[in-house]
């Protein structure tokens, strides 16, 4: 039997810290979701505000090839019929095929948060799901806190777990609200309900992150038999998080070999993981396993051969598999190994490029591990890191190097001078004006453009990067655009932004006469990935520059002249 996800991320990872999804975030990440192929997908609490209520009004509108959309509620007030419950009426109201009902599994909540009796609480769960099911929803019961509340009090928490069996309830999934179960305390349960003889296959899970455990703990109950688990793409949610969808439906299908619906996707789960990224304004995390971008990355020269050799001998799994791909990281740890995939790739692209063009005998020889090339990268590299530049963090400029060992770059534009002022006055809050020259061509061929560009900004870097589009979008005029617009060669630097600044200090001890290093993250809209460009001065300004330009160099390089 196949096991079965439900993604809260609209809802338990919306209470997040600074997490908060707009109308239109949540019905694109339900589509999204949804072509994952994830089985449930819960929305949200319809009573909570008007929004969610809005969004079950849009979402069902929406055409769902495979995920059943959820909404989420609570057990009918305590001493309240079904039919008179606020919670229950808006749980109807919002049509969804199947509902969550959350019922108290801890014998202490029951008394100190809803102040009722245990037995009312029994009712209560009761009513509740035999409410829905005559009313031909699928149910699904959160039973909350069920694990501190089992080993506080084993027997009130079963008699929870069978009056939800025994009403009908089609899923009843135990929660570790607080987060402090760890995985062998899952499994201890899992074969203490066997003996019980409840169904493992009717159970299901749902865990967040407190003890950083609730990966392994869905894991400990899938292996248990269960085969319903909850969780939040990224592992967002409140505290610490909520067990993170992105490890576990890898794991479950790729590891433990158990049938997922959406396994023929699974190649998206990078996507899938950055574009949830994306929609909570959060950096994805590099190590995160299996989508990272170092999930795959290898920086030490042996390992590198040894992957060149056979992969499998260095990565549990094939990147693609995930939708991911394999960095060699080269530092200055580097080995040829390391610097082949890289120089080779781009060799191969521009000798295809080139076609019959290339007249060069270099350019089309083959290059292997021997090749001066290849000795030239790494011993450029060894000397610029020995000087503070740290290639690792800055692949970018790292494809920049190779080009020029190649002979196969070719600069956006040339820095002549600059000039920056920063001042501020007792009304006005500091600001910065800057202005430069720069020389640019439009070709190989073409005629060398000095041009100048002026800028203002809230500091150097914003002002310079001001100051080059001002450069090279408006000083440079097409002569046959007769109403004097400015020329179009340049305008795919509107698409670039700068998304991520970080600056470090090398040699601390130097105090202010220390180097700094400067990492720029630049991104483009229509391309997924942002990529990283550093710099290294002692003037701040001139390490910000160098990255600054190395992105525009590397765009311009790796997109526009391979057009």
């Amino acid at each position: 039997m196949a096991v079965t996800f439900l993604d809260t991320t609209l809802r338990d990872g919306a209470q997040g810290i600074g997490i908060s999804f707009s109308l239109q975030d949540k019905l694109d990440i339900t589509e999204r979701l949804d072509a994952f192929g994830i089985d449930y997908i819960e929305g949200g609490f319809p009573l909570a505000s008007e929004r969610e209520s809005e969004y079950f009004r849009h979402a069902k509108m929406l055409n769902l090839k495979h995920a059943k959309l959820v909404a989420f509620g609570s057990t009918r007030r305590p001493d309240a019929s079904v039919d008179q419950d606020a919670n229950i009426k808006a749980l109807l109201e919002a049509e969804t095929p199947t509902v969550v009902v959350v019922g108290k599994g801890w014998d202490a909540h029951v008394h100190k948060v809803i102040g009722t009796s245990l037995e009312e609480n029994l009712r209560m769960i009761d009513d509740s799901i035999s409410g829905f099911k005559q009313r031909n929803r699928e149910v699904i019961i959160d039973i909350e806190h069920f694990f501190d509340g089992y080993f506080s009090n084993q027997d009130y928490s079963l008699q929870v777990l069978r009056t939800a069996l025994d009403s009908g309830a089609d899923r009843i999934v135990l929660c570790d609200t607080n987060g402090g179960t760890l995985p062998h305390q899952v499994s201890e349960v899992f074969d203490r309900l066997k003996q019980e003889n409840i169904p493992p296959e009717r159970l299901g899970i749902h865990c967040h992150n407190d003890a950083e455990c609730a990966v392994a703990c869905s894991l400990a109950a899938v292996a248990a038999g269960a085969l319903h688990v909850h969780g939040t793409i990224n592992g967002i949610g409140e505290r610490c998080g909520n067990a993170n969808l992105i490890s576990i439906i890898p794991n479950v299908s790729l590891k433990m070999g158990i049938e997922v619906q959406c396994s023929p996707q699974l190649s998206g789960l990078t996507e899938l993981s950055r574009y949830i990224s994306e929609k909570t304004n959060a950096v994805p995390d590099r190590k995160q396993p299996y989508v990272g971008d170092a999930a795959f990355g290898h920086k030490a020269g042996q390992h590198a051969d040894v992957i060149l050799k056979d992969s499998a001998l260095m990565e549990h799994i094939d990147s693609a598999k995930v939708g991911n791909q394999r960095h060699l990281v080269v530092s200055e740890l580097a080995g040829r190994a390391s610097v082949l995939p890289l120089l080779q790739e781009l060799h191969n692209t521009h000798k295809s490029k080139m076609g019959s063009q290339n007249s060069n005998p270099s350019q089309s020889k083959s290059l292997e591990k021997n090749s001066p090339e290849v000795r030239n990268l790494i011993r450029r590299i060894k000397t610029r890191e020995a000087g503070g530049y740290l290639y690792e963090a800055a692949e970018a400029s790292l494809e920049l190097e190779a080009r020029r060992v190649l002979g196969i770059f070719r600069p956006l534009f040339e820095m002549t001078n600059y000039h920056i002022e920063i001042f501020r006055t007792r009304e006005f809050e500091s600001q910065t004006v800057g202005r430069l020259f720069l020389k640019a061509k439009l070709d190989d061929e073409g005629e060398v453009l000095d041009l100048m560009g002026a800028g203002v900004g809230d500091g150097p870097v914003a002002t310079l990067d001001a100051a080059i589009r001002n450069a090279l979008f408006l000083n440079h005029i097409d002569d046959t655009e007769k109403d004097n617009k400015p020329n179009n060669h340049f305008a795919f630097l509107k698409e670039l932004s700068l998304v991520d600044y970080r600056v470090r200090v090398i040699n601390p001890e130097d105090a202010t006469n220390a180097c700094v290093r400067v990492v720029i993250s630049s991104a483009c809209g229509s391309l997924p990935k942002t990529w990283d460009t550093v710099g290294v001065s002692k003037n701040i300004v001139d390490a910000s520059i160098q990255a600054l330009k190395d992105s525009y160099d590397y765009y311009y390089n790796r997109f526009i002249l391979n057009q």
